[in-house]
């Protein structure tokens, strides 16, 4: 009896270390900000996702009066930002617009947008009219990935798929380690048109941007990803990384460059 409790007794410490290493996750040490590690550059361009639920009843007229307003507004060469795209989901959530822009030279030069339309008469109408044809929105500050293709106007026709990933905190550089290997996968067919990552807004979020020329198209390229050696282990190893993940198939409305 006495050997038994003594045998016990020594395994204990062992066992309390075993289980309390389920549980502490070794993080390496960084001396720099992680979107400086994952980006394309230090002055990278910074972007805004917004996304605006419209009344149903408002979507068409809220369709035209953007068609109308923002490319006077955001053609003008004083305005440091461009419209990168522009759409209407089409599966996903209903009545809903999703609009990218690309500020050059990042938050200053947001900060020169905003404060110039401030007092743009013609875009202050603009905002109280479209607010009225609105039920929710939101918006997000974006960085690029350094090893996403740069988001540039295409030709279509084409539909959109916007793949939204919430990540686990403190996640986000092993998704970046682990997507600047799988992106290579993705490339044959020119369906990569860009990826994003929040800085203000909902935090550690990720966004993918594709085009297809159709939904079949978009089964038929995804599916040849996996006869591709590689690729499953690299979804294998993301996957947990998830929180929760979100598609939207979109379709461009006529003034965006993306087509």
């Amino acid at each position: 009896l006495t050997c038994r409790g003594l045998v016990s007794s020594a395994s204990r410490p062992r066992e309390d270390s075993w289980l309390k290493s389920l549980f502490v996750r070794k993080v390496d040490p960084r001396k720099d900000a992680h979107s400086n590690l994952l980006a394309k550059r230090e002055t990278s361009s910074l972007y805004k996702l917004q996304i605006h639920n419209v009344k149903p009843e408002c979507l068409e007229a809220y369709n035209k009066l953007c068609q109308e307003v923002l490319p006077k507004i955001h053609e003008e060469k004083h305005y440091p930002c461009a419209l990168v795209g522009t759409w209407n989901t089409w599966y996903g959530e209903q009545d809903q617009a999703v609009h990218l822009w690309r500020y050059e030279g990042g938050y200053p030069a947001l900060n020169e947008v905003m404060s110039k339309l401030r007092q743009n008469k013609e875009f202050t109408e603009f905002r109280k009219e479209r607010g009225n044809m609105l039920l929710s929105r939101k918006n997000q500050l974006l960085l690029e990935f350094s090893f996403w293709n740069e988001p540039v106007p295409r030709e279509g026709p084409n539909i959109y798929e916007l793949r939204s990933y919430q990540l686990r905190p403190g996640t986000m550089i092993e998704w970046g380690n682990y997507w600047a290997r799988a992106i290579r996968f993705r490339q044959d067919n020119n369906e990569a048109v860009g990826g994003f990552f929040s800085q203000i807004g909902q935090l550690y979020m990720v966004h993918h941007l594709w085009a297809y020329k159709d939904l079949q198209t978009r089964e038929d390229i995804r599916n040849a990803a996996w006869h591709k050696p590689g690729w499953d282990e690299l979804v294998y190893y993301t996957v947990p990384l998830i929180q929760e993940m979100e598609s939207r198939i979109m379709i461009p409305l006529k003034i965006s460059p993306l087509q």
